[in-house]
């Protein structure tokens, strides 16, 4: 047994050297924040001749190095990242190469690489076993088994590597297309240079699944100074740049770092919201109010400013104020997912029939347009329940687990579901399909 257990470790290599599933992490999801990163992002995704209103930019509450796609819906990247890159360019080159990465289907074949990786590696597994067996001899065993898997690691990682370097080259035409500086992604490859020269525990999974940085950078330079950019206005691009990065930035650092580096003098629209933030945590509600006051008297239809101040209300327990703030969001931004899950949320504070019910709306319309957020399932389970309809709060409880990967649980609220849906109803079909994903001898892929 002690052998078997061995050699399955070693064959469980190939799996855990593939990316974290987004779901596994969490997400800080944030509308004006949002709004920002995919304005940097929709020259790029239309350079790539891809719809950019079918892909989102997702932080991951992570302060390590890290992008990444797992479909092609999204492009996820990790806070750490954000903060340590320097300029609005190096940002938009990280997000072109995820981007190539979808417009040229590496995901897909990715995961078909993988399975094969994986596949091998259990192969080897089973001749290790038997060859430990029959020989008597368990090191024979585990260096069948560790041989093979190490080769299937080889392998898969040799396919990400040329994967890695054909988004470079592509993620560099879309730069160009789009007018951004293509040798801007030489920033970013020398920022992930520092990481290779770190114990292989200490480095982003970026570092061990890409090629190396410094020839990376050196090929970027020389792409770039054979392509020829058209230029663009970044007037534009850097204000969402600040505003995007400088709201993560406070939410994520303590005030007085907030502040020492921010300053009172800096009447900006990135500072304001900086120093709200900033003056929410302290917490100095009165501080916090009079700086998003001055950012809604400046751009009185911008629907973030009214957002951030509906958040920082229901956040401070102000239901009311709260409502009123979203409403005003609302009205001038009625399709953002975002915005109208707040509103229901600060419904759902009043604790009233008539809310609750309004309440229901705008988060049932919320999840239709936004399915990467979990507090909007909550919500909506709450909503549900106190609208007299159980089967679909137990529903939306099982899709919330099932995006944290809590399976059990996951699969006892779908159980609930089943018993309580109308037979055949499309809710009643999704609680099925989360059955059958979490039956608990279900390969996980």
């Amino acid at each position: 047994m002690s052998l078997f257990r061995l050699l399955q470790a070693l064959a469980l290599i190939v799996v855990v050297a593939l990316p974290a599933p987004a779901r596994a992490v969490g997400l800080l999801r944030d509308a004006g924040m949002e709004h920002g990163l995919n304005q940097l992002a929709r020259p790029i995704i239309a350079a790539a001749g891809l719809s950019p209103s079918r892909i989102q930019i997702l932080v991951i509450n992570d302060m390590s190095l890290n992008a990444f796609v797992t479909n092609g819906r999204a492009v996820f990247i990790h806070a750490g990242l954000i903060l340590r890159l320097q300029s609005s360019e190096a940002l938009q080159a990280v997000i072109a190469h995820e981007v190539a990465h979808i417009a040229n289907g590496h995901y897909v074949r990715r995961s078909i690489n993988a399975q094969n990786a994986q596949r091998n590696s259990l192969f080897g597994l089973a001749a290790g076993v038997a060859a430990g067996v029959a020989s008597g001899n368990p090191a024979l065993g585990a260096g069948i088994a560790q041989g093979t898997a190490g080769s299937a690691l080889g392998v898969f990682l040799s396919h990400t590597r040329a994967e890695e370097a054909a988004a470079d080259k592509s993620g560099l035409r879309y730069m160009a297309r789009a007018g951004i500086p293509p040798e801007a992604m030489a920033e970013v490859f020398d920022l992930f240079a520092g990481q290779e020269a770190l114990a292989p525990e200490r480095q982003s999974a970026w570092a061990r699944t890409h090629p190396v940085s410094r020839e990376r950078a050196r090929a970027a330079e020389n792409f770039a100074a054979v392509l020829s950019p058209r230029t663009s206005d970044r007037t534009e691009t850097e204000y969402w740049y600040q505003r995007a990065r400088g709201k993560l930035s406070a939410y994520l650092r303590s005030p007085s770092y907030t502040l020492d580096r921010v300053g009172l003098s800096d009447m900006s629209d990135p500072a304001r919201i900086q120093r709200a933030m900033a003056y929410f945590k302290m917490p100095d509600m009165s501080k916090a109010r009079t700086e998003v006051a001055g950012l809604i008297e400046a751009r009185p239809d911008d629907p973030y400013f009214h957002e951030l101040l509906g958040w920082m209300e229901i956040e401070s327990g102000n239901a009311e104020r709260a409502i009123d703030a979203y409403r005003e969001a609302v009205a001038l931004a009625p399709r953002a997912p975002m915005i109208l899950a707040g509103y229901g949320r600060s419904l759902l504070a009043l604790n009233t029939p008539a809310t609750d019910a309004e309440a229901l709306t705008a988060l049932e319309t919320a999840r239709s347009r936004d399915r990467n957020n979990q507090r909007l399932l909550r919500d909506l389970a709450v909503a549900y329940a106190r609208t007299g309809n159980n089967g679909m709060a137990s529903l939306s409880t099982a899709q919330r687990y099932e995006a944290m990967g809590r399976r059990e649980d996951a699969r006892l609220h779908a159980a609930r579901a089943v018993d309580q849906l109308p037979v055949g109803s499309p809710g009643w079909s999704r609680a099925q399909d989360i059955m059958r994903a979490t039956e608990p001898n279900r390969t996980r892929r």
